[in-house]
């Protein structure tokens, strides 16, 4: 993995809340899509919710009942992160 796509990888994880965060989610998952990593319907929950800081994307997928294939993905990316931490 390329160093401006392990970036985009961190960036898509930016936690809500934090001012400008959700343009910066945005900003990671238009990157990820145009890679082939997101479908565009989860692209648009993320443009959707990029004016929005403290909305996670990830729970607007949930209620939604979309984007399984992508909320599954970023567990993994959860858990492999914290695996890494433990070691």
């Amino acid at each position: 993995m390329d160093g401006e796509t392990r970036q985009n990888w961190e960036l898509i994880k930016t936690p809500p809340g934090i001012e400008w965060s959700g343009r910066t989610r945005y900003a990671a998952a238009t990157f990820l899509y145009h890679q082939g990593e997101m479908s565009a319907e989860v692209l648009e929950v993320y443009r959707i919710c990029s004016r929005l800081d403290a909305e996670d994307p990830l729970d607007v997928l949930r209620r939604w009942k979309i984007g399984a294939e992508w909320l599954a993905r970023m567990s993994a990316t959860d858990r492999s992160a914290l695996m890494r931490e433990i070691e």
